[in-house]
């Protein structure tokens, strides 16, 4: 998008990862978690290499630290840190 409107930044793609369960419990817990959902991760390349990277969930609850989502989110931090590690292979 940022490239047909005018603004080179490469090859980058971002890819949104939700679970609905975990999604509507964090939400339960706290509406404003809404705004950190999907969870991203995003391919880019520079300099001919290619990285890989998410903002961890567990960064929800240093945001929220009164909503009691810590368990929830390190569980999907699990799952998004197994993402990472198979994608780098």
């Amino acid at each position: 998008m940022l490239n047909e409107k005018g603004f080179p930044c490469g090859p980058l793609k971002i890819v949104e990862v939700c679970n609905a369960r975990y999604a509507s419990e964090v939400i339960q817990q706290d509406i404003r978690a809404a705004l950190m959902l999907p969870c991203p991760i995003t391919v880019y390349t520079r300099n001919v290499k290619t990285f890989i990277s998410a903002l961890l969930p567990t960064s929800m609850a240093q945001f929220l630290p009164h909503a009691a989502i810590q368990s929830i989110v390190e569980t999907v931090e699990g799952h998004v840190r197994k993402i990472l590690d198979e994608a780098k292979g």
